[in-house]
């Protein structure tokens, strides 16, 4: 399960190579630890093209789930999860780099991968919703407002990330005509999307830090 990622490209380099029309996140900073429950940057569709705007990670779980934001999504043909999977409520999380973490001892190690060791841009394919309630991280003392919240889907891991977490790994969309395909095909299309990424087109590129500072 992927719970921390990196996003340390310049705002410019990302509105650039998604193709974004209008910029809702202002002077947005590098992040090079994204955790569950934080603020983060998406791409989604609008009538006038795409855009680019914050949202916080992690859906509302579903009904006797327990009480925690579901981060990542494997199971597409659950009801929970078939009315977010329309194009409307489809998004681009633009990503450098993203962490799992081995079972190593007295604590466990996290693990960075990215596309090549420059950490070039690409997206996890994201899903958003609407909802009201309280969420945020306890310092910031959340309180209940209506949020955009985010998720994204998973899939079987590859041989770079199965040694490290053989389990899963999220959905890697690195083509514009994959964001297109993502953002704006019927959901049958769309989800053949949901694979893992060839072993050759990515790599082990960090480990043993808790945030990617790599530019």
């Amino acid at each position: 399960m992927c719970n921390l990622y990196s996003l340390t490209r310049s705002p410019d380099e990302i509105r650039r190579t998604f193709q974004v029309i209008r910029d809702e996140t202002g002077n947005l900073p590098p992040l090079p630890g994204i955790f569950p429950d934080q603020m983060a940057p998406v791409v989604r569709s609008s009538e006038d093209g795409r855009e680019l705007t914050m949202m916080r990670w992690g859906f509302p779980p579903p009904p006797k789930a327990g009480p925690q934001p579901v981060t990542n999504v494997r199971n597409v043909a659950s009801p929970y999860w078939r009315p977010w999977l329309k194009p409307e409520f489809r998004c681009l999380v633009p990503v450098s780099s993203f962490s799992e973490y081995a079972d190593t001892k007295p604590r466990k190690t996290p693990v960075w991968f990215a596309l090549s060791e420059e950490r070039p841009l690409f997206a996890f394919a994201g899903i958003w919703r609407p909802w009201t309630g309280v969420r945020g991280p306890k310092r910031d003392e959340p309180v209940e407002e209506e949020h955009r919240l985010y998720a994204f889907l998973t899939t079987t891991a590859n041989g770079i990330v199965g040694p490290v977490h053989p389990k899963a790994m999220p959905v890697l969309l690195t083509t514009p005509e994959e964001w297109r395909t993502w953002l704006e095909a019927p959901a049958d299309e769309a989800l053949q999307l949901q694979r893992p990424l060839p072993d050759d087109e990515m790599m082990e590129v960090a480990r043993g830090e808790r945030r990617d500072g790599a530019a």
